[in-house]
């Protein structure tokens, strides 16, 4: 049997920040899965886990089908090379896991 959410969690000792943090990465489309295995050492495998972990299922849902249909910016590989950015250019910047005001 694979690892739980809990166990990833537990094995890399991510404070609640960072998990929201892992989790909001995840959420976005413009985020691929290697830019969050880069930050913070965790395999789409494992994402998925905490997504499903940690998301209701028909928000869980919603997000597998975005990724698995025509989201084609979660995975580098299909990515547009003319995209070399993680964030989106009107992303403001964030502190303490709340985006700042404008």
């Amino acid at each position: 049997m694979g690892k739980s959410s809990l166990d990833i969690l537990r094995e890399k000792n991510f404070t609640e920040m960072q998990l929201d943090r892992i989790l909001e990465m995840a959420w976005e489309d413009r985020t691929p899965f290697e830019a969050i295995l880069f930050q913070f050492g965790i395999p789409e495998k494992d994402i998925i886990k905490l997504m499903r972990g940690n998301l209701k299922e028909s928000s869980f849902k919603r997000w597998r089908k975005r990724v698995n249909s025509g989201v084609s910016t979660k995975h580098l590989k299909k990515r547009n090379g003319d995209i070399t950015r993680f964030k989106c250019t009107r992303q403001k910047a964030i502190s303490g896991n709340r985006i700042s005001k404008r």
